[in-house]
């Protein structure tokens, strides 16, 4: 039996936010304070599945949310993405995008941002270096 889809069966109780084909949610495992969802009302996979009205909406809200995160923390940037599939790190089947207050410190190094998801081509800047024949310390 497969598990039900955890989007779908939401409580309003946690919704922080919404919108006519939308819902925002705190992640239940946030990275970071804030750290927050946002998904279509209906299920799809993909937000490639959605019409390009809803696909709008999402995208407000995912701005709206970040704003409203703006206000209430503070932060000094956000993080805004989804993982679109397995091979990407989608794990819950159901269309969502992160939005991830960012603090100065909170990694010791934070270019490349979504980049790190493949940690060897994460540093470009520095084979760029290195194509150069700059030095590390340049």
């Amino acid at each position: 039996m497969t598990q039900p889809c955890p989007f779908c069966s939401l409580s309003l109780d946690n919704v922080v936010a919404s919108s006519t084909h939308s819902l925002a949610i705190r992640d239940a495992y946030p990275v970071s304070e804030g750290h927050s969802l946002v998904v279509p009302k209906v299920h799809v996979l993909s937000l490639v599945h959605l019409p390009g009205t809803a696909q709008s909406d999402l995208l407000r809200l995912a701005f709206k949310v970040r704003q409203d995160l703006q206000a209430e923390l503070s932060p000094d940037g956000f993080t805004i993405g989804m993982n679109d599939g397995e091979a990407a790190g989608q794990t819950v089947p159901h269309a969502h995008i992160h939005v991830i207050p960012r603090w100065v410190g909170d990694v010791p190094d934070p270019r490349g941002g979504i980049r790190w998801v493949l940690p060897e081509k994460a540093a470009y800047w520095v084979d760029q270096r290195k194509a150069q024949g700059d030095s590390p310390e340049s």
